[in-house]
């Protein structure tokens, strides 16, 4: 069956990629332009809806784009937190919002999810250099108006790739850096041929050895895109996808090391026959991912338009690690006479399909605004170990699957949303979705799991404009989202419910635009980071039982001179979790309201940006993020301290009289002030008895990503 699918998806794309019309009757390309937008209107806000939301558009991206990934370039949007395991944005990246972590934050690409089912997590590194094929994205902060994939527990990013051209163009971009970082990206468009179709593509190659020790990256990925442009009718079909080997540098390091020798890097460590203390050349992750879309967009008149899709991912690789004393039971091999273990290399493997289809249905008139849809995806994971050298070989035969376990999950859901002007005033919003999840799994860590939720998903809230300048909303939205793999690896989960209320005020003038928001998050059997890693470097979370997040957010845009823009955001809050209990020196004891970890209290964000002449602009921008905790007992020991950053980026474009449309002079200094800080890390605490006979003492310990000193960027792209 799952056969089948391919070919038929296959076929589809291929069909609509060479057998469209060459009919060349004029077409009304701007009307039809607008079902660019179709494409993510059912994940989309507006300033008419109760949502907290901020845009991104493409040359915004652009300012910033030579090699780092989407995360880091969001980093100075409100409420958000990066993170990055090599210290310079190229790699493993993630992202957090109002305190959650990115498996919470859903992800999606053209309205379709792209969180990985089974760990709701996002690897941005299998898409290295996906924002240079992205024509603009919205960060909705809070439950938002998600719909596809799971649901959004502190915010959600919707991408909209690249819209058709009307004209052929081209583009090369090079950028170069510290820590050797290299990024190169050709894109190139057919335009409109026949006032039909359009064909575009690129390109992109990153690498970069990484602040951290041995911390490389070597990144591909590509992106091909055909449009069919009809008179109501819009079709796309997309590939794309990435390769990414990386050096591993996620075991992060100590205190000590820290402050005496912040780049170690202890991934593949080992001591030799020798007694000499070696590195293992090849401790690396290693993964590709391909994705395929075909999108249908059809306007039946001036009131109702419809968006079918259907969708395939294919993820396959593992990470490479030695092995030191490894049981010989541990790994399915017989022991070896006279030796109680011995040092290995293990093969960790993922290979997962995922596919699906989404639909919706959009009726709009001057005062009402109706979309219908759903969708229907399946996941069919395999995991499975390889031991591919023993230092002391055995009669078992190298290369057998010593695990092999399988995860499949479906998921559907059914939607509706409304927009509805009652008068020049007032405006009602109200969306209900109905999603069922059912997920199977059998491994050592999980046991059989076959569990299946019904969630019930409403979102309702007013607006009140006030007058073209002023306008307010008051909102309330509950999720319900299903546990992980890693969240049944260890222990029995139960799935997590939130209430979210929003209160905002708007207020926009040619000069200045002003967003305030107030919400208020309330959770039940929050599934709250520990602050401790598992064996593959995944977060390892627990229910909390009852907690909350209660924060002010505020936003600007405020035009001081004809030539400067300033553009702050603030977020104050507190993040707890109720009557917090904890098993410490073999007792358990109440803590009461404690912090949710990695929930700063203080996240601040700034941007000058002056524009001495048009095509020249110097942006100086500012990150502070306030003390943080990597636990949710108050340890001290697991704080984060707070972190000041500063980056000025320059764009000056120059438009040539020939040759070329304009060339781009890009440059980007990270970090300017060279500021020492961490941004990441993790805490674990476990009971030893061996202290004093008879008790037990709870030990903590911690470890920590550290960020890179001040670092640069530059770039030229060439378009013609």
């Amino acid at each position: 069956m799952k056969i089948l699918f391919k070919v038929l998806f296959a076929g589809a794309i291929l069909q609509t990629s060479f057998g469209f019309s060459q009919e060349t009757t004029a077409q009304d390309t701007t009307k039809v332009k607008l079902l660019d937008d179709v494409l993510v209107s059912a994940v989309r806000a507006n300033a008419k809806q109760p949502v907290s939301f901020t845009n991104v558009s493409k040359e915004e991206l652009a300012a910033r784009n030579l090699g780092q990934d989407i995360p880091v370039l969001l980093n100075y949007l409100p409420s958000v937190v990066t993170t990055t395991d090599a210290g310079n944005g190229v790699g493993y990246t993630g992202i957090r919002v109002r305190g959650s972590d990115a498996t919470r934050v859903n992800i999606t690409i053209n309205g379709i999810a792209y969180n990985d089912s089974e760990s709701h997590g996002t690897y941005w590194v299998n898409m290295p250099d996906f924002v240079s094929s992205v024509e603009n994205l919205q960060l909705q902060r809070g439950v938002g108006t998600s719909t596809n994939g799971a649901g959004a527990f502190g915010a959600s990013l919707n991408m909209l790739t690249d819209s058709y051209s009307e004209k052929s163009n081209g583009e090369v971009s090079n950028s170069i850096g510290s820590f050797n970082t290299h990024k190169h990206t050709v894109k190139f468009s057919t335009g409109l041929m026949n006032n039909k179709f359009e064909l575009a593509g690129r390109l992109s190659k990153i690498n970069s050895d990484g602040y951290v020790d041995r911390a490389a990256s070597d990144l591909k990925s590509y992106f091909l895109q055909g449009t069919y442009v009809g008179k109501t009718t819009l079709i796309k079909a997309l590939v794309f996808g990435g390769k990414e080997k990386t050096y591993q540098s996620w075991n992060g390091i100590d205190s000590y090391t820290l402050e005496h020798d912040r780049t170690f890097n202890s991934s593949g460590m080992f001591t030799d026959e020798l007694g000499n203390t070696r590195f293992y050349d090849n401790e690396t992750d290693n993964y590709q991912q391909d994705h395929a879309q075909l999108h249908w967009n059809e306007q039946i008149n001036s009131n109702w338009n419809t968006n079918v899709a259907v969708h395939y991912t294919k993820g396959k690789g593992y990470y490479e690690n030695y092995k030191e004393d490894a049981d010989f039971s541990d790994y399915g091999l017989q022991p070896v006479a006279g030796q109680s273990s011995t040092d290995l290399i293990r093969q960790k493997w993922l290979d997962n399909d995922f596919y699906g289809a989404t639909f919706s249905g959009n009726y709009k008139n001057a005062s009402l605004d109706v979309i219908m849809g759903g969708a229907w995806n399946k996941y069919d994971g395999l995991h499975f170990g390889k031991v591919i050298w023993a230092r002391y070989a055995s009669t078992s035969e190298l290369g057998d699957k010593y695990y092999n376990d399988r995860g499949v999950k479906t998921d559907w859901n059914v939607f509706s949303k409304v927009n509805y002007k009652m008068t020049n005033h007032i405006s009602l919003y109200g969306d209900l979705q109905f999603r069922r999840v059912n997920y199977k799994a059998n491994a050592p860590e999980t046991g059989l799991v076959n569990d299946t939720f019904n969630f019930f998903n409403p979102k309702a809230g007013i607006t009140f404009t006030i007058n073209d300048k002023n306008n307010i909303y008051v909102s309330y939205a509950r999720a319900n989202r299903e546990p992980n793999r890693t969240d049944y690896e260890n222990g029995s989960p139960k799935p997590e419910s939130l209430n979210d209320f929003e209160l905002g005020w708007r207020y926009s003038t040619p000069k200045t635009k002003l967003n305030v928001n107030i919400y208020e998050m309330i959770y039940r059997n929050q599934l709250v980071l520990t602050g401790q890693l598992d064996d593959v470097g995944s977060p390892i979370r627990a229910n909390s039982g009852d907690s909350y997040r209660l924060g002010l957010e505020v936003d600007a845009t405020v035009t001081v001179l004809e030539k400067l823009i300033i553009r702050p955001n603030a977020t104050l809050s507190v993040n707890k979790n109720k009557d917090f209990v904890f098993q410490r020196d073999g007792q358990l004891q109440h803590l009461g309201d404690t912090n949710i970890a990695y929930s700063p209290s203080l996240i601040f964000g700034n941007a000058f940006v002056f524009a001495p002449i048009k095509t020249l602009q110097l942006s100086f921008l500012t990150k502070v993020v306030g003390k943080q905790y990597m636990g949710n007992i108050d340890s001290e020991m697991s704080a984060l301290k707070k972190y000041w950053v500063n980056d000025f980026s320059v764009n000056w474009e120059i438009k040539p009289k020939s040759i070329f449309k304009s060339i781009i002079i890009n440059g980007l200094v990270n970090n300017v002030l060279n500021y020492k800080y961490v941004s990441n890390g993790y805490f674990y605490t476990y009971d030893d008895d061996w202290t004093t006979p008879g008790s037990v003492t709870t030990i903590e310990g911690t470890g920590y990503y550290p960020q890179a000193g001040r670092n640069v960027m530059l770039g030229a792209t060439l378009k013609f």
